[in-house]
């Protein structure tokens, strides 16, 4: 039994927290079980909100770690899950859960069914469903937590904690399908945020999205060098390893969200291209006064971020 195992399952059989509410014991459908979805349904489980998790993923070797690992009770197919779960997660890849969302919502024959998403972009898939004969049954949420790993091995308890979940299109889930959510992620301890999608798509753009690109194009500067200078690696320190780590993360997960919220990533990228040329001038002059303004300029964000 490795590490990550021997957490997971010590997790799991933690004495769940109070406060799942009425909600308990409804069965969780979690399709996709990475870091977002297996680390759901390990928390929604063993704090008491599941009575019973089920999970779907394509990938066999990512199933069976699930299994092995324990992150749901069953793993199943998407017919099963869709037949037994009273809450379908949808925790794919962007690029896959539009469609997804909408073929699940043709599914379902049962009112009471709400499917949910967790996608890092909301426009594409609000639209998708805006005008499905079941859309009040589904409640489009973006937690706004994660690491830079991915995959079942990724999942951990806690994730969520203290986390803020936005919530998106509100108004046109129905009345009992946002409660019920709501509970949900409150059992995660996560606050709701409200807004409508193109107003998340822009802001996590700006908070979320050209972080990442930032820190893929400062690895691949880095790669470019170290093809000659072997030493540059040792050197690093931990300023470098904090602003890379992004880095690692998943293409399967990034390009879609940067395909579809491309414009708004596009302006963002535009505005950072204009402050890295405003740096660059400063310092091809040598033009300290320049250097420092646009330093203690940034440092205001100290108020913001601690």
């Amino acid at each position: 039994m490795n590490d990550l195992t021997k957490t997971v399952e010590g997790a799991v059989g933690e004495m769940a927290p109070t406060g799942a509410g009425n909600m308990s014991g409804v069965t969780v459908g979690v399709i996709g079980l990475g870091l977002i979805g297996g680390s759901m349904a390990l928390d929604l489980k063993r704090r008491g909100f599941a009575a019973r998790t089920l999970g779907v993923e394509r990938d066999p070797v990512a199933a069976e770690a699930a299994k092995t690992i324990g992150l749901v009770d069953e793993v199943v197919d998407l017919d099963t899950c869709v037949e037994r779960a009273d809450i379908i997660v949808v925790a794919v890849p962007v690029g896959a859960a539009v469609k997804l969302a909408t073929d699940i919502l043709d599914r379902i024959q049962d009112g009471e069914k709400i499917v949910i998403d967790v996608c890092s972009t909301k426009d594409a898939i609000c639209r998708a469903v805006q005008y499905h004969p079941r859309r009040e049954q589904f409640v489009s949420t973006h937690p706004m937590a994660g690491t830079e790993y991915s995959g079942p091995w990724a999942a951990q308890p806690g994730l969520f904690d203290g986390r803020a979940c936005i919530f998106c299109n509100a108004e046109e889930s129905s009345a009992r399908a946002l409660k019920t959510i709501e509970e949900l992620y409150g059992v995660l301890n996560m606050r709701p945020i409200y807004m409508q999608a193109g107003q998340h798509d822009v802001h996590t753009a700006y908070v979320s999205h050209i972080s990442h690109v930032t820190s893929f194009a400062l690895a691949l500067t880095v790669l470019d060098k170290e093809k000659d200078e072997k030493h540059i690696f040792d050197l690093a320190s931990g300023g470098f390893s904090s602003t890379v780590r992004l880095a690692k993360s998943s293409a399967d997960m990034w390009v879609p969200i940067l395909s579809q919220n491309r414009d708004n990533v596009l302006q963002v990228m535009d505005t950072y291209i204009e402050k890295m040329k405003q740096f660059r001038d400063a310092v091809a002059t040598y033009d300290e006064a320049s250097i420092r303004e646009l330093i203690v300029e940034a440092n205001k964000i100290k108020k913001i971020i601690r």
